[in-house]
């Protein structure tokens, strides 16, 4: 199905999900955007490669990309979605409100990674939490029907959660739903991002099991502090770590060298970064 009509489809199932004429979808040179309140947002997306070969790319991350639409006249629900984004965590907790723009973000990110679905990678799609602690039964169906429409499968999707301390006393909540998001197909990714040492993060990874698992290197200049901890703490605890993991280990935001050795030392089965992206470019162009 074309762009366009894609587009039109799912701003009319937004239009009938939420009872509002607000239609958020967008093309406008092949890239879709969402829209709501001030607020535009599109995606970029980040290599995935395997570490030993920089060159082969097995799956994307995607990230938010947000810019302040220009010129726009909002209607009373795009002003209300809109606010939405700026809200803090507090109680009550609008979880509808969190559920809505979690799917219109994921809306938005699989449209634009159509053009690089041919790749037959898996694209990583970051869910809030709250999202997945809000929903009581069957995560991810309505997902489901917009992959479908976009001509993939589940399987094709890493749920990407990101784990901290803030979420340690929700676990058997998380894993219940993440357990649903598998059961359809999808694939599970956990997003440690600097939490080495979360609460109860070894015995979340042995019930969880996760396909991958996503760590981001530590940042590094000259006599950081940061690395130096890392050195001396993180690199133990987190090879156990990766010793517990089933899936495949990613390490991320890559951009030196001296990171890139954590990932040689780790054995880590992908990376991510700057990096690696450079070294990829560099070779295809002696090619």
């Amino acid at each position: 199905m074309p762009l366009q009509q894609l587009v039109s489809y799912f701003n009319d199932r937004f239009e009938k999900v939420h009872h509002s004429n607000l239609h958020p979808f967008r093309v406008n040179e092949d890239l879709v955007t969402g829209i709501f309140g001030p607020i535009s947002i599109s995606s970029a997306y980040l290599a995935i490669r395997t570490r030993l070969d920089h060159t082969v790319v097995t799956g994307h991350i995607a990230q938010l990309l947000a810019a302040p639409v220009a010129n726009e006249v909002m209607t009373a629900q795009a002003m209300e979605l809109g606010a939405l984004v700026t809200d803090t965590v507090t109680e009550p907790v609008n979880f509808q409100a969190i559920i809505n723009i979690d799917r219109l973000c994921r809306t938005v990110h699989m449209l634009n990674y159509l053009p690089l679905s041919h790749l037959g990678g898996v694209l990583f799609l970051d869910v809030d939490p709250r999202h997945i602690l809000s929903v009581k039964q069957d995560h991810g169906v309505y997902f489901e029907e917009i992959i479908i429409k976009c001509g993939l499968t589940t399987k094709n999707i890493a749920i990407s959660l990101t784990i901290d301390n803030f979420y340690a006393l929700n676990h058997e909540q998380l894993l219940a739903g993440l357990s649903n998001y598998r059961q359809r197909g999808y694939q599970i990714a956990l997003n440690i991002g600097h939490f080495y040492n979360a609460k109860g993060l070894v015995e979340f990874v042995t019930a969880l099991s996760p396909d991958y698992i996503r760590v981001s290197a530590p940042r590094y200049e000259e006599n950081s502090a940061d690395y130096e901890v890392f050195e001396s703490i993180s690199l133990k605890s987190l090879e156990s770590l990766f010793a517990l993991a089933t899936g495949q280990a990613i390490l991320q935001s890559v951009d030196k060298q001296e990171q890139a050795l954590i990932a040689d030392t780790l054995s880590c089965d992908l990376v991510q970064g700057i990096y690696y992206d450079k070294l990829a470019t560099d070779y295809l162009r002696c090619l």
